[in-house]
């Protein structure tokens, strides 16, 4: 899979990575980079003040992060998606060594000091944009670690450091380990498409194997007709990592407790200081001003499914309960969408080849950034289904125009991560002589794979997760800093969303849908009118949909500004009845669904608003600059040159106001959720 095209053919300047390594050379090389980089760290702590400059420090410090980077990050890949037992042994005992030792590294107040040393020994005149920023954030780093608290104090903050980074680790692996499924009966499974049926393991005794894994449980969510059905795979899956609820509740306790030492209020006020919205009180009024905006739609949303529940369950005969159950949204909003827009999801995914899709967005990002891909030929990778990338200026004539490699690891299988994400494996960096380190990242999703005579086909919810992630990896591809710190999504937490989801606005565009769309037998596009109705789809049931976002994101504030121990699973099902206004369990049968949404141990701990906060900038950056043409190749370089280029090595605020011309607002926002201007406050 390609980029089409005829281009001139070249040899990257930087080889590719031949994913071969074993499990002995995974431990090996771990504490081998480990003691080297603390032999680094030993002699910059061993400088005398006079010693300590910008290049001593904070230059060494940078490059040796580097370097480490490098040859660590692939080798704590493999837990995400080998196949190999001990392969994924030794990736997570690696994964293990290192964060505890980036817990000891980030304590050494011996370190610190010399840090101070140099920042007072600078001359900042003498230093560009970049390198001050570098100063201030690990000056500002070390102050929020602790390195000024008293001995007994730092000692006991990093032993509880230590357990944390254990325990998130443990909590990650769990969800990537996730084997968990349910057998059902043909019957039961009435009204699901034959396309995903197909998909299903058959047993002997007939029946199938329905797995957790997305193309096998939305699918049924969505079409089952049988109530119990439904209802007993909700419960499946809201129960399936059950096993994390003690790991999260005491990752809960040693957050409150780092917190506590830290002397901030809250886990969510320490973690939020250095984001975009500055603090827990600023994402809590912005969720419950979201939330104010949003129930009076989603009431209305809730009403026009309950009519829809309510028609179909006198028409089969079966009791109505008058209330939508979290078993129920996904089948009755696809059914709204049919109904009312004769929207047939199937038949729109017939149009939906992944053999089209990929290569035909590619082509778009081709266009729209000026870029191309060239498929690596006898790659080594960790699987047979990954493709391995050269990533190139499309005019490149040279080895100046070589980008770095991207990896595609598309379909599910037994281990592999469950959703879809991309991985910013190495970064970008420029080298001590003045060579480029250029990066490397891979997407992993879990499209449907071919079944009989049909290719695997995908969803448009599927393009539009395609096309966002795509944003993430070009952002990781395009980006160009100094410092490997820095590059690409190395940007706010609650900012790092927004390019991918401006994005996805392509999706909605009638001159994309066209382009990626081709039916799998009659190789036809979607019609006018098809594409229409997918356009008009996009704000049906908005408020439910948003509604569960802000759930999630209050769910995440509470946990995290409570300052004692509360009943995590009743918080989760309680909000989620009185905010997305979707009826769960009963108190009796809560399940612990919180369990399985890994942005709480994965780095996105109290910064889930993070997900609706960014979006106010996403429609602000579509609808100012690309929404009169979404494939103008001039606005694609200014995308390019004022968001993606600097990554993190500017404030955030700063790329958006040169990328606009103007301060960001919330209006084009609103608009979209509300169709008006009033606009939740940033």
């Amino acid at each position: 899979m390609t980029t089409t095209g005829n281009y001139a053919s070249l040899t990257p300047p930087q080889a590719p990575l031949k994913w071969n390594h074993t499990a002995e050379f995974i431990k090996s090389e771990t504490e081998s980079q480990i003691a080297a980089n603390r032999q680094l760290y030993d002699s910059i702590a061993a400088l005398k003040p006079e010693e300590c400059n910008f290049k001593s420090v904070f230059q060494r410090i940078a490059e040796a992060s580097n370097d480490f980077e490098e040859a660590i990050a692939p080798l704590t890949f493999y837990t995400h998606v080998t196949t190999d037992d001990a392969v994924r042994k030794a990736s997570i005992a690696a994964e293990e060594a290192l964060d505890k030792y980036n817990v000891e590294v980030e304590m050494r107040v011996d370190v610190y000091h010399s840090l101070v040393n140099a920042e007072k020994n600078i001359g900042q005149s003498d230093l560009n944009p970049e390198q001050k920023r570098l100063v201030e954030k690990m000056i500002k780093e070390g102050k929020r670690a602790g390195l000024a608290l008293p001995d007994d104090k730092r000692e006991q903050l990093k032993k509880l450091k230590e357990e944390l980074a254990k325990l998130c680790q443990d909590f990650s692996n769990n969800c990537n380990q996730e084997k968990g499924f349910i057998d059902f009966t043909a019957e039961e499974l009435k009204g699901v498409p034959e396309t995903a049926m197909a998909g299903y393991k058959k047993l002997d005794d007939g029946k199938l194997r329905v797995t957790f894994k997305t193309p096998d449980s939305i699918p049924l969510m969505q079409y089952a007709q049988n109530v119990e059905t439904r209802k007993t795979m909700y419960a499946g899956m809201e129960d399936r990592l059950k096993i994390n609820v003690p790991v999260f509740d005491r990752i809960l306790e040693l957050r409150r407790q780092c917190a506590d030492i830290l002397g901030y209020d809250t886990w969510a006020a320490y973690r939020l200081e250095d984001r975009m919205i500055k603090s827990a009180s600023a994402a809590a009024q912005f969720l419950d001003d979201l939330q104010e905006k949003l129930t009076p739609i989603g009431q209305s949303d809730l009403q026009n499914l309950l009519a829809l529940k309510k028609k179909e369950h006198e028409e089969l005969g079966i009791p109505y309960d008058d209330q939508l159950n979290s078993w129920d949204w996904r089948y009755y909003d696809r059914k709204l969408v049919e109904t009312s827009l004769s929207l047939d999801n199937d038949f729109v995914k017939e149009h939906f080849p992944v053999n089209v899709v990929i290569p035909a967005i590619l082509d778009i990002y081709k266009e729209l950034l000026n870029v191309r891909i060239e498929e690596v030929k006898n790659a080594t990778v960790w699987h047979q289904d990954v493709k391995q990338y050269a990533a190139w200026e499309l005019d490149a004539k040279d080895d100046s125009g070589f980008l770095g490699y991207l990896h595609l690891d598309l379909y599910p299988r037994e281990g592999k991560y469950g959703h879809a994400a991309v991985w910013g494996l190495i970064p970008g960096f420029e080298k001590p002589n003045g060579t480029r380190n250029y990066p490397v990242t891979c997407m992993v999703a879990n499209l449907a794979k071919p079944t009989g005579d049909r290719p695997g086909l995908m969803s448009h919810d599927d393009v539009v997760t395609f096309f966002h992630e795509m944003g993430h990896a070009w952002h990781g591809l395009l980006s160009r800093t100094k410092y490997g710190r820095f590059h690409g999504t190395s940007v706010a937490r609650d900012f790092v969303e927004a390019p991918s989801q401006m994005l996805e606005n392509w999706c909605f565009e009638k001159v994309v849908l066209e382009r990626v769309s081709s039916h799998y037998k009659t190789q036809k596009p979607l019609s006018s009118d098809i594409i229409q109705r997918i356009i008009d789809s996009r704000y049906v049931n908005v408020g439910l949909f948003y509604l569960r976002q802000v759930y999630i994101g209050k769910f995440d504030q509470v946990v995290h500004t409570s300052k004692k121990a509360i009943d995590v699973n009743k918080e989760w099902n309680e909000l989620r009845e009185s905010i997305s206004l979707v009826k769960g369990f009963d108190s009796a049968n809560y399940k612990p669904g919180y369990g399985s949404v890994g942005h709480f141990a994965g780095g996105y701990d109290a910064q889930y608003y993070g997900y609706a906060y960014s979006l106010v900038f996403a429609y602000d950056m579509y609808e100012t600059v690309f929404k009169a043409n979404p494939l103008d190749p001039v606005a694609g370089k200014r995308y390019r040159d004022h968001i993606l280029r600097p990554g993190g090595s500017r404030e955030e605020m700063d790329s958006l106001k040169e990328f606009l011309g103007r301060a960001p607002n919330s209006e084009a926002f609103a608009h979209a959720l509300f169709g008006s201007q009033r606009s939740p406050k940033l």
